[in-house]
């Protein structure tokens, strides 16, 4: 079965008017049979890199190959059948027709491809009888547990038996009895003849991964003494969207802060004066910087590792930094 190559990704879009890229350049490479949890905060693109492999979003740039198919050119019909029989989506708030029963909800899939009836009903029970819920073939949603509604749309999304099955957070509703089951599923479901990512803040899912990606930014780890940086006018301290490491220290000269918007302006959000941080949000809370830090003038700007600012700012370090911080 074919394995799963993401290279250079770039996913850019408007927030605010700002451009916004979750996803920047992005390589990952997935071996048949894998199961692969994507952790990291909100944010951080977990969502968007699943909405972009089922090709719900299409990326600014990069590509998106399964074995010899390069799905990120897909179109019409093409595309069409690459989100009916190659991949199968288990979405966070399970997303099952109320007015159906469970067999139903399976079958949903399988009649909307042209399959037919018998056909259709006979994929449904074997589906449910794989998760456990051949008893509940004619229960509705809402005479469901949120375990069994998952176990559903698990069901729902092996329809067509996909190479590839994405999930998205699919333990956030479940409590902890109800997890169990839904995780032994999942660790099942990945084969030699599937590919499963997962994307979730859940650690009670450590265990199950073949593979974890980190998508959280994080800056190289810091060596020797940070950085004393001389700016000519004009220079960047930092760039819109790279990593956080330092937080820095206005010494000499002003710093502007500048956000690229969506037309491909430019907007200063701030100009900072001698005895002013800026940059604090990124490494204080895992984030990509959100502005580019550039010399209006001539400038001398000090780095100060987390454990430095946070001395130097005191308890409730990371307070202050949410009520006046910076990128």
């Amino acid at each position: 079965m074919p394995d799963l190559s993401v290279a250079d990704l770039t996913v850019e879009y408007s927030s605010g008017g700002y451009v916004a890229r979750p996803l920047d350049r992005l390589d990952l490479d997935i071996s048949s049979g894998e199961l692969v949890l994507l952790l990291g905060a909100s944010g951080s693109g977990k969502t968007t890199l699943l909405s972009v492999l089922a090709r719900i979003l299409t990326p600014r740039s990069g590509s998106i190959r399964l074995g010899d198919t390069v799905v990120s050119d897909l179109e019409g019909a093409a595309l069409t059948h690459y989100r009916r029989h190659t991949v199968g989506i288990v979405f966070q708030t399970f997303n099952l027709v109320p007015s159906l029963g469970a067999a139903e909800n399976v079958q949903v899939p399988l009649r909307l491809a042209g399959v037919g009836r018998a056909r259709a009903q006979a994929r449904a029970a074997e589906l449910l009888e794989r998760v456990g819920l051949e008893d509940r073939a004619g229960h509705r949603p809402g005479d469901l547990s949120g375990g069994q509604q998952q176990r559903v749309a698990i069901a729902r999304a092996l329809a067509h038996d996909p190479p590839l099955v994405l999930a998205d957070e699919p333990t956030a509703h479940l409590d902890y009895i109800q997890v169990e089951g839904v995780l032994r599923l999942l660790r099942d479901v990945a084969s030699p003849e599937r590919i499963v990512v997962v994307a979730s803040h859940d650690e009670r899912l450590l265990p199950l991964a073949d593979r974890i990606v980190e998508l959280t930014p994080r800056a190289a780890p810091a060596h020797g003494a940070p950085p004393r940086l001389e700016l000519a006018a004009g220079q960047d301290a930092f760039r819109q969207g790279d990593a956080g490491d330092f937080v820095y220290l206005v010494e000499e000269g002003e710093i502007e802060l500048v956000r690229e918007r969506v037309d491909g302006s430019q907007e200063v959000v701030a100009r900072l004066g001698p005895g002013r941080y800026f940059g604090e949000l990124a490494p204080l809370f895992g984030l990509r910087r959100s502005a580019t830090a550039r010399a209006a003038t001539p400038a001398v700007v000090q780095g100060l590792t987390l454990a430095d600012f946070r001395r130097r700012m005191g308890v409730g370090a990371a307070t202050q930094v949410l009520r006046s911080g910076t990128v």
